[in-house]
């Protein structure tokens, strides 16, 4: 292996892990500063939307000194993801966990201010339950 093609892998590593802490971080800023926070969850019946693209449901849970409190549903379209992110706003719910997600739409619903956790599969109690204690759903989910 060459020099160049080693310093590039090493490099991707890096960033990969620094992105991994970096969201470790965010999710620890809200549960250190933040005793009460909303987040929103696509569903599809108990679990996390495979899709965000063919999703349709959000789950807006309230969290609360590191539990679930509340639950409620709100209805989207997929294909709009700018009236999402307003949506998102409007309701004071700063971060969205979902499945996969198409670049456009992860693209506007983050320029909208939205914290964007993609690629996130499992029961929807589960991935609460875990992101409410501020532990990373990455290496988990």
């Amino acid at each position: 292996m060459s020099n160049q093609l080693a310093a590039g892998l090493i490099e991707t590593r890096i960033a990969h892990y620094v992105d991994e802490y970096l969201k470790q971080l965010e999710v620890s800023r809200w549960t250190s500063k933040v005793k009460t926070m909303k987040v929103a969850v696509t569903v599809w019946e108990d679990r996390i939307s495979p899709v965000f693209d063919a999703s349709r449901r959000l789950l807006i849970a309230e969290i609360e000194n590191a539990r679930v409190t509340d639950q409620s549903y709100v209805f989207f379209d997929p294909g709009r993801p700018g009236d999402l992110s307003k949506t998102l706003a409007m309701l004071d719910v700063p971060v969205l966990i979902c499945g996969a997600v198409s670049q456009t739409p992860a693209t506007t619903i983050v320029a909208g201010g939205i914290t964007l956790i993609p690629l996130i599969a499992g029961e929807v109690d589960r991935v609460l339950e875990v992101y409410a204690k501020g532990n990373s759903l990455e290496p988990t989910f």
